[in-house]
């Protein structure tokens, strides 16, 4: 576990090695956050059955179950949100996700696990977010989340902490290999990002426009989903300036990539 940030009752932790460590050959690196202020707790794309067990232990060390006040998922994907139904058991958190992918949700969620999710329904305790973003109240603070959509689902968020000024950018910035802790050099750090990048984001307009709302943020920390992050700001800046130019997905495609089956024997 890493703390990116502790101020007073705030504090903000990156667990990291919870797959590496217990699910090597099992799957990818991801990273998980806690944001506590005072009693209350929002955790950050809490990932699947992979992370679940390890992920719980290591949480009640700083947070008790029954003060998770929120889940925050950036998208839909396995190593996002799977673990939905035990968080839904056992705590009374709201879980915020696009409204998108709201309706998918109760994919994820058994009859015997909603009958037992308390008097309250459960749907009831999905928060949809709107396309444009939205401010969520929480612990007497805020967490806001802002519009990443088509990088790389088409109803993505990534969230931002106005207190210790993190933004959590999910998949955008994700390295898979490369440093894990606190990127330094960019350029060695960019062989492990160019070719998830350019497959899974969904075209360089999505990209400048996210780009242009980041730099207006600012933040103090860009902190992906999977591997390292960014703090210095030439790092942030060489990151922003990759990411602002880089032709993906769409943009990539070529008539030869759409050719029936046929066999040429």
């Amino acid at each position: 576990m890493d703390i990116l940030f502790e101020q007073g009752n705030h504090l903000v932790a990156r667990f990291c090695d919870l797959v590496k460590e217990q699910h090597d050959s099992d799957g990818i690196q991801a990273n998980q956050f806690v944001i506590r202020r005072g009693a209350k707790g929002a955790l950050i794309d809490p990932g699947g059955d992979l992370t679940y067990t390890h992920l719980t232990i290591e949480l009640s060390r700083h947070l008790n179950l029954s003060d998770l006040e929120y889940i925050l998922a950036s998208h839909q994907d396995p190593d996002i949100i799977t673990s939905l139904p035990r968080w839904m058991l056992h705590s009374r958190c709201k879980v915020a996700v696009s409204k998108l992918w709201s309706r998918f949700l109760p994919h994820l969620v058994s009859g015997f696990v909603a009958s037992r999710a308390g008097n309250e329904r459960w749907h009831d305790r999905i928060v949809p977010l709107d396309d444009r973003g939205q401010v969520l109240s929480f612990a007497g603070g805020e967490i806001w989340a802002l519009p990443a959509h088509f990088l790389h689902s088409c109803g993505n968020f990534s969230f931002y902490d106005p207190v210790s000024q993190i933004l959590f950018s999910g998949d955008i910035g994700a390295s898979l290999g490369g440093e894990e802790g606190e990127v330094t050099d960019f350029d060695a750090q960019l062989q492990s990002m160019e070719g998830f990048h350019r497959r899974y984001m969904g075209g360089n307009r999505a990209c400048r426009l996210w780009v242009q709302m980041v730099r207006e943020l600012n933040p103090a920390m860009i902190v992906p989903q999977h591997g390292g992050y960014f703090v210095s700001e030439a790092v942030k800046k060489r990151f922003l300036d990759w990411f602002e130019q880089l032709e993906c997905g769409p943009d990539l495609l070529r008539h030869q990539d759409f050719q029936l089956p046929i066999d040429k024997a």
